[in-house]
């Protein structure tokens, strides 16, 4: 399986969220977890970010269809 990093301001141009907001959903267990790079530094799995995505987005196209 070949996936990247995407460091927090890679995810933020992904999702409209601030940095406190996906904190707070992580700590919800509502946004993917961060992974540890190093000692300061952590980064996202691209793809459970687009997994993410893709969920808000069925999700949608479910609740304007019932």
């Amino acid at each position: 399986m070949s996936d990247s990093f995407l460091r927090l301001a890679d995810v933020q141009r992904r999702v409209p969220f601030s940095r406190s907001t996906i904190y707070l959903m992580i700590s919800r267990g509502e946004f993917p977890k961060q992974i540890s790079l190093g000692a300061r530094a952590v980064g996202w799995l691209k793809s459970e970010i687009d997994e993410w995505v893709e969920s808000r987005i069925s999700r949608r196209h479910e609740e304007c269809s019932v």
